[in-house]
Order: C-alpha cells, then structure tokens, then sequence
C-alpha cells in the first residue's frame, strides 16, 4: 500500500508541477496593467495528464521554468507554509505580511517565501490568489513569493479519508500537503523554516536565524527550533528535505506531521532537541465574533493551538502606567502589559467569571526578539473556591514554575485542572528595571475534547 502511493505521489507531483505552469498566468482583471503571476483554478481531470516521469525530472524541469521565466536566484533561506482555509480568512494574509515587515530589504534579498494553498475547493483557491497577488505583487515579481497547489490524486482516497476521521485521525493529508511542499523546496535555497499560517513573526528573524546558523557551524545538526509549538519554527538543511519529504509518504498514516518530524531528527542522528531562545514565531490568535445566524463551527473548537480564554477580570498589584494597561496580558492579540520593579510576591490574577476546567496554561513575559525585561523568577497557581465581593480565591495550588521567563504547561491531572476560578502569575523575588507581561493563556476542556484526545492516543 505504501509504495503504491509513494508512486501515486511522485506522479502526482509531476502533475502538479505541469498544471501550476501551464495555469500561471497575469490576471487581466488587475488594475494598472501589473504584471503579476497568479494560479487559475482548472476543472480538467487530472488524470488525463499524467507522466510517469520521476520527482528528480519534474523539479529540475520545475527550476528551468524559474530560470527562464523569473531569472531568480537560490537564496539563503526559503520560509515553508502549507495553508488550508481556516474559519479566519485572514490568517495566511496577515501572516504573509508579518513575514515581510519583520524583514528588511537586505533580508528579504535572502528570503524565498513557499506557499502550498492545500485547497480543495477551485473557486476558494482562486479567491486566495487574487487576494494574495493584489496584496503582493512586488514579491511575487521579484520572485520572493511563490504559491503552488497539489492536483486532488496526490491524496489518498475519499474512503480512507473516511475511515481516518471516523477514527479521530486528521493527519494524512496534511502530511502529504508538507511532503509536497518540502518537494518542491529542494533547491530553493541552503535553508528551509517551517511555519504555518496563523503566526506572528518576530522582527529581524532571518537576522537571527543567520546567526544562530553560524554560531552552530562547528556542531552538526538536522534541526534547529526557533520555537516550541508544534510544528512551528523548525529549521532544516535544504540537502535533508527529499529524504524527509520521502519519510511523510512512507508513514503518512502512522502519526501527525509534529510527531514524525522528531522521529526523523533521530533517524538523522540528532538525538536531543536542540531549542533556540528566544523564540521567534508565535501562533497569531484572533476572536472570532459571531452574531445570531453565526455559530463557531467544531473546526474552530478543535483546533488545539488557540486558546480559550474565558471571560474574567484581572487584578495586580503591580504599577500600572497609562500605556499598557494589565488587562493587555489576558487579549489574543500582539498586545501585553508593561510594568516595572516589581517585588516578592507581586501578582497579576486573572479571575473567571464561572469556573472552567482548564487543560493547558501558558504564560509569556519578555519581548519576542532577546527576552528582555522577562520575568526572572515567577510561578503560576491555580486558584479555587472563590469567595466575597468582588471575588477571590481562597486556596490556591502551584501549577509550575516559568522558565526563562516562559510557561507552557499542561494539566494532567483531572482534579487539577477541575473547576479552576483563578489563575494568579506570582513574583518570586525583587526585580529592578522593565517587566513585559505578553500573555496568559488559557485553553478549556470539556466533554468533547477529552473524547477527541483519548480517540489520539
């Protein structure tokens, strides 16, 4: 079965490859007359056009299409994205724009930006491109930003997609849009970022992944992770992403994309991880309004990267300045609470309105780029029992300590995590100069999501 569709995928590969250059095209709807590239959706079966021709000959055919058409170099490092529609339009957008605005111009002289709109509704692709090519057309003439589209027969067949989801299995075919992604990446450049569509980019990245590079040089390594979520942030050698490309298709079905990637780290003989601070990339969370014809759908439920945060009120007793405000530190967005010499046993205490049982706490303090003005020593409590007017906890119950100004714990523990009314950052010791509190983060779960998790394990 597998070597059927690892043949099945390398064919499909080649069809792609052929349908993204016949269907590149300039829009003629475009104002100014820009001569911008853009992807035409194309209803014909794929099937009619297949070529057995192997992966090797479709990617050198693929660089000679960017030679001629483009003239475009090999640059320093190509950011990977595999992009499926979300609930959010705008997520991929605003991330594309986060990438570009946190790069300078020298930067993005090394850059190469690799699009895979996983689509499987045409008239949604379509409506992608043109939303993308209006918005970056600069980048996609200068040839930093390059989209492409999997034809339907790189996947596996409706029935096993099927079978997967009636057994709570959602991996398959995003570990085929990756090893299609990583495919074509081969030859673009010396290095390869994988991230995602809903992330938050620190300034200066390239910069600093550059630097990390350099000062690893003397140190083999497979992967580099810029940050700790999930598949986000994971740096590869160019040279790596054929043979990992060939590892997603052979174990497709076997785990999720974030559990294959460390397997084969260890296969490649990096046994620990090797984790770059500070972290880089960050998941870009959004609230998501609705009104009375408007319901979140169970997609936006499951989505284990965005948090909760239920509604509450927040207290400190830490300076309070008129420019970030306490209450910055509970948003989802890029917003954060700015205080500074803070003593022992300081608090910023989020209280909620009804007690909620809670999976997974995460508080980040310091700014993205150098983790300046972190908390140094601090610890995070659960609190319960709440009590008087306005309301407090009364017990409360140490859910761990930050590190290097960061927490990302889950809660194991049903009773732990059970009717939790208060969640309280606590300062551990004296701390002169700026203090950064970016967020707290909290993620509920409720009858569902426990029965969701125990069908993964």
């Amino acid at each position: 079965m597998r070597c059927s569709v690892r043949r099945c995928f390398i064919t499909s590969v080649g069809i792609g490859f052929l349908w993204l250059f016949i269907t590149l095209k300039v829009p003629e709807e475009m104002e100014d007359d820009q001569n911008v590239m853009a992807i035409k959706g194309q209803e014909d079966n794929y099937d009619k056009r297949k070529d057995p021709r192997p992966l090797e000959d479709w990617q050198n055919l693929t660089f000679e299409y960017f030679k001629t058409i483009q003239q475009r170099r090999k640059t320093w490092l190509t950011v990977g994205i595999s992009s499926v529609p979300q609930p959010d339009q705008r997520s991929l957008l605003y991330t594309l724009v986060s990438l570009f605005r946190a790069s300078s111009k020298i930067e993005q002289k090394r850059l190469t930006v690799l699009v895979h709109l996983a689509h499987s509704d045409l008239t949604r692709l379509r409506e992608t491109v043109l939303h993308i090519s209006t918005l970056f057309s600069p980048q996609i003439l200068a040839g930093q930003l390059l989209l492409i589209h999997a034809p339907p027969d790189a996947y596996p067949s409706v029935d096993d997609m099927r079978k997967e989801a009636h057994h709570g299995e959602f991996y398959s075919k995003q570990n085929i849009d990756h090893a299609f992604l990583m495919s074509f990446a081969t030859r673009l450049s010396e290095y390869f970022l994988l991230l995602e569509d809903n992330v938050f980019s620190a300034p200066n990245f390239i910069t600093h992944i550059h630097w990390k590079v350099n000062t690893m040089r003397s140190n083999p390594w497979v992967l580099l992770e810029f940050s700790n979520m999930g598949t986000l942030g994971k740096l590869f050698h160019s040279k790596d992403l054929p043979l990992l490309a060939h590892f997603l298709i052979l174990f497709y079905k076997e785990k999720p994309l974030d559990r294959l990637i460390p397997h084969f780290r260890t296969l490649l003989a990096q046994k620990n991880p090797i984790i770059c601070r500070p972290f880089l990339f960050y998941h870009r969370f959004s609230y998501h309004i609705s009104n009375d014809t408007q319901k979140a759908t169970p997609v936006q439920k499951k989505n284990p990267y965005v948090p909760d945060n239920p509604p509450g009120a927040i207290f400190t007793d830490m300076k309070v300045f008129d420019v970030h405000f306490p209450w910055e530190a509970y948003t989802l967005d890029e917003s954060f609470f700015w205080t500074h010499n803070v003593s022992a046993g300081n608090h910023l205490t989020v209280i909620l309105n009804h007690p909620a049982n809670l999976s997974k706490v995460q508080v980040l303090t310091g700014t993205i780029v150098d983790g300046k003005y972190a908390l140094k020593k601090g610890q995070v409590e659960l609190g319960y029992d709440p009590e008087g007017m306005p309301q407090y906890c009364t017990s409360f119950t140490l859910l761990g300590q930050l590190f290097e100004g960061q927490m990302n714990q889950e809660i194991f523990l049903k009773r732990m995590g059970h009717n939790v009314s208060c969640v309280r950052l606590v300062v551990k010791a004296d701390q002169v100069g700026g203090l950064i509190i970016r967020h707290i983060y909290l993620w509920e779960q409720n009858a569902k999501d426990m029965e969701a998790a125990r069908s993964w394990r």
